[in-house]
């Protein structure tokens, strides 16, 4: 069945994906991995989490969207706090406008042995593609580099730990995948919470060293077309 879904998900790929208005969009991040995207007539969250691990002291995103796609079913990346449509299956999906394309992959170094399978997701927006990768550890495959392709922006999970890229991995993955903008996610700010296994950000941006950076705040504006070269925008 992996297969079959891994062999659909690539003859889609070669399709584009279905278009929309080059408005940009207009990021808010929840902290943690959920980041609420409007653009293009719609509303996207992903990862709305319940406040536990290492999503401990943040407030839950309980928004209104239209879609929301989460990494997996655990509590701090794809809980039933908000209201849209709420995928964490890979697959094809056409909602709100969006062509939405959803890619399984490990969510650990271990094949998926310790948590299973996440899903990583890819979507036009606001004349922007997007990648998101804010639940997995797994090495990406050269099926999942074709399948990802070269995104406009993507979100990618930095903090380490069992279920999560290190800022190493993280930065890899970057360099793989050639994205104009960067937004990491999972990862700590602040101190640590108990039985939370992530640390900052900073690893991450250590291993980006001489890549742009910049701290944008919650809010975060994206033209409908972006520059050339690799931007990093942390948020929070």
């Amino acid at each position: 069945m992996a297969l079959l879904i891994r062999t659909l998900a690539a003859a889609a790929v070669a399709l584009p994906l279905a278009a929309s208005a080059s408005t940009g969009v207009t990021i808010t991040s929840y902290g943690h991995s959920a980041l609420l995207i409007q653009g293009g007539g719609a509303k996207v969250l992903i990862n709305p989490f319940k406040a536990v691990a290492c999503a401990a002291g943040l407030a839950e995103p309980r928004v209104n969207a239209n879609v929301i796609l989460a990494s997996s079913l655990l509590l701090d990346e794809g809980a039933p706090v908000a209201s849209g449509k709420f995928l964490s299956q890979p697959g094809s999906y056409r909602l709100a406008g969006l062509k939405i394309e959803g890619i399984s992959a490990p969510h650990d170094r271990f094949g998926g042995r310790r948590f299973g399978q996440s899903t990583l997701w890819r979507w036009s927006q606001g004349g922007l593609s997007f990648a998101h990768l804010g639940g997995t550890a797994a090495q990406l495959s050269p099926e999942d580099r074709v399948l990802l392709g070269k995104p406009d922006v993507l979100i990618v999970g930095v903090g380490g730990g069992a279920k999560v890229y290190d800022g190493a991995e993280a930065a890899a993955v970057v360099r793989e995948l050639a994205p104009k903008r960067v937004i990491p996610v999972q990862y700590v700010s602040g101190k640590t919470p108990a039985n939370c296994d992530q640390s900052s950000v900073e690893p991450f941006l250590e291993a980006m060293k001489g890549t742009s950076v910049k701290r944008v705040g919650r809010v975060l504006s994206l033209p409908g077309k972006l520059g050339e070269g690799t931007q990093i925008d942390v948020m929070r």
